[in-house]
């Protein structure tokens, strides 16, 4: 027979309940509001100057369609795109051809590397001698300074070190008495076992690069190769952003202009966790750092 529940046990679900209602609320509202502001028209603007509710009727894409019309704004998600892609997949090979050793006892080098690892997580060259060290590389200007310099996350290794090390030996034992050579184990047999954890970590560099700014503002000093987090901080920041819309256009607000380049910047990664989300969570749970 199922226990009844007692008052504490119902009184701690409902305060559950209220903190996660709230908690949704916090994430769910000011995006809401960006959404809203950005559809906002000029006259409902300067009647309201901005609400949390505007009828769908009266709802304008003038300003999405304004920053499209652009030169700037296209070519800098195209170069966020670009990065993304690209560092994310030179990430995951990096990360996979180090935490695939380091997850092995037998290996020689494992403690002197980890212990180099770990070293990273509590202390970094610093801010001027990393960059010398990419000036003198020749990598300013260049993509490449937005995806070398940070090509292995010593968090994301240790996690995908951790599930490699969870994964039954029988089965690469199994596979080298077939004659499957290390590199035949590791991307015939590992890697397809690793589906969730090389989708979490994926997930956590995809995002890094996406909303990284900083890097690009050190690195290039040509605007015409900035990304699109570098573009959305001039328009927020800018106080007047006709340059980054259509002279002919529209009159719209500036705030509506605003919050619809934000809401660009950030579509694509609310497209993207949901596809993500089985294997994020598998991930996570499996590449707890454990030995």
């Amino acid at each position: 027979m199922m226990r009844s529940m007692g008052f504490g046990e119902k009184a701690f679900d409902v305060g559950v309940w209220i903190i996660l209602a709230l908690v949704t609320l916090a994430v769910i509202l000011p995006l809401w509001y960006l959404i809203m502001i950005s559809l906002t028209p000029f006259e409902i603007w300067t009647r309201t100057g901005g609400s949390l509710f505007v009828p769908p009727a009266q709802w304008t894409f003038e300003g999405y369609k304004q920053l499209l019309s652009s030169a700037r704004l296209p070519r800098a998600f195209g170069i966020s795109v670009f990065i993304t892609t690209v560092g994310t997949a030179l990430n995951l090979i990096a990360t996979t051809l180090l935490a695939y050793p380091l997850s092995k006892k037998e290996f020689k080098l494992r403690q002197p590397l980890l212990l180099a690892v770990l070293f990273t997580t509590l202390f970094s060259g610093g801010l001027v001698p990393t960059y010398l060290v990419v000036r003198q590389l020749n990598l300013t200007n260049t993509y490449w300074s937005l995806m070398l310099p940070n090509l292995i996350s010593a968090f994301n290794l240790l996690v995908m070190k951790a599930f490699f090390q969870n994964l039954p030996d029988e089965i690469e034992e199994a596979a080298r008495i077939d004659g499957a050579s290390d590199w035949q184990v590791l991307w015939q047999i590992v890697l397809p076992l690793s589906k969730p954890i090389l989708a979490t970590v994926g997930l956590f560099y995809a995002v890094a690069h996406w909303n990284s700014f900083f890097d690009a503002i050190l690195y290039i000093s040509n605007t015409e190769m900035h990304p699109l987090q570098v573009v959305l901080r001039s328009i927020l920041s800018a106080g007047n952003i006709n340059e980054y819309v259509n002279p002919d256009a529209a009159i719209m607000p500036q705030e509506t202009l605003r919050m619809a380049a934000v809401v660009l910047t950030t579509l694509p990664l609310l497209f993207v966790y949901p596809l993500l989300q089985k294997h994020f969570t598998a991930g996570t749970l499996l590449g707890s750092v454990k030995e």
